[in-house]
């Protein structure tokens, strides 16, 4: 019998992985350094980086799930660190004066978001196995750490940057999560299903294949409302530090966002676990609605209060939704193939990176810097999102009547 503590120390060390891995949310905060350096590169060339370092952590969550039936989590992850060390490396090493932007994609965008992505998908596929009783809460905490890796390294960062100057930052950061990566993937071990783990004793292992799953039309309206709420959240998330400028407060003012994104996916798991999905779901909706009308209020009227008040309801709607994600491939389709089921869910991201920060960055630049209808469109993916709840609610209503037994939602 494993004991209860022990998947406890391992959940922990999980969720400090996640940390380091989280900086890739910090991208704000790099965006205007790097424009000070090169003042030639639009803002449009910046927010493409975080697009590509999001597109690629979707595609390293995909590699990930499937090299772990043939490699253990520890190699997996010492492949992340390797990758995410060489990216940051290649960072520090670019020329100040004539700076390369496809290089800054390679390394930043490619091979620090393949790293980021591996690392989380081996995490929570990994740590999920411990925790059959607690999807929703064990997927919440991880991802709590990931959302709050911006503001937790986004601070040291900024110091460092000051103090070093952007590119041996990088040299920094890299040496740092590299280590801490490979210490870390020690802890992190399968379960001996012989044995059992808390919680889970005796528990038939259910599940559909990706198969199934790419089948089922709960999954597509799924897919697409998660597209639809993280547009929404990438639209703040991606611009966090350049939001709080705007209305004259210091850039890391604007992380406020990820310490709410940590809290959302806490937060919305619990939920979760208790009310289910559609309950879930509803709430994480709420805060995005509440988070666009305080946000358009807050630059109606100047008012930093409410800009800060919309920055956390869009960081608790951003944070809640891989949890919501994460558990709802868990529960519905089941925990059998959860690593590839999970994987795929996953690249909701994809379009959302290259959908959300493109509107933002477009609606900013047409109104010459005016944030008013990046905030409107957050309110219209809010009205989207309720109508595709609905939908999502309905279609698995419809495939659980034709189960012999109806799975959880």
């Amino acid at each position: 019998m494993i004991s209860n503590s022990k998947r406890w120390i391992y959940l922990g060390v999980g969720t400090l992985l996640l940390i380091f891995c989280g900086l890739i949310y910090g991208w704000s905060l790099f965006k205007e350094p790097f424009s000070q350096v090169y003042p030639d590169w639009s803002l449009s060339q910046l927010s493409m980086t975080f697009t590509i370092s999001m597109i690629f952590f979707c595609v390293g969550g995909f590699v990930a799930g499937k090299l772990s039936a043939k490699l253990s989590p520890r190699t997996i992850i010492s492949i992340a660190a390797v990758l995410m060390l060489v990216g940051f490396f290649g960072v520090s090493r670019m020329n100040p004066e004539k700076g390369s932007l496809a290089m800054l994609y390679i390394c930043y965008g490619f091979l620090g978001g393949s790293g980021v992505g591996l690392t989380y998908n081996c995490v929570i596929g990994t740590m999920n196995k411990w925790f059959p009783d607690k999807p929703g809460l064990a997927s919440g905490i991880m991802m709590m750490g990931f959302g709050l890796g911006a503001l937790i390294l986004g601070s040291v960062a900024t110091g460092l940057i000051a103090s070093k100057g952007i590119f041996s930052t990088f040299m920094i950061l890299g040496i740092l999560i590299f280590v801490v990566l490979i210490l870390g993937s020690f802890f992190i071990k399968v379960p001996d299903v012989s044995a059992g783990s808390s919680g889970g004793e005796g528990k038939k292992i259910y599940g559909e294949g990706p198969s199934v799953m790419l089948k089922s039309a709960s999954f597509w309206l799924f897919l697409v409302w998660c597209i639809v709420v993280n547009i929404g959240g990438l639209m703040v998330v991606n611009s966090a530090a350049s939001i709080a400028l705007a209305f004259g407060a210091p850039a890391i003012v604007g992380m406020i966002v990820s310490v709410f994104n940590g809290a959302g996916r806490v937060i919305i798991g619990g939920i979760y676990d208790k009310s289910g999905g559609k309950t879930a779901m509803i709430v994480d909706m709420v805060f995005m609605f509440a988070g666009g009308i305080a946000l358009l209020m807050g630059a109606k009227t100047a008012g930093m209060i409410l800009i800060l008040i919309g920055l956390l309801a869009i960081g608790l709607c951003y944070g809640g939704n891989p949890t919501i994600c994460s558990t709802f491939v868990n529960r519905y389709y089941g925990p059998k193939y959860f690593s590839v089921n999970f994987s795929i869910a996953m690249f909701n991201l994809v379009p959302a990176a290259v959908i959300g920060p493109m509107i933002s960055s477009t609606l900013v630049e047409k109104s010459g810097g005016s944030y008013d209808t990046s905030f409107i469109a957050i309110l219209i993916c809010a009205v989207i999102s309720l109508f595709l709840w609905m939908l999502v609610s309905k279609t698995v209503q419809i495939e659980n009547a034709k189960r012999k037994e109806p799975r959880p939602f």
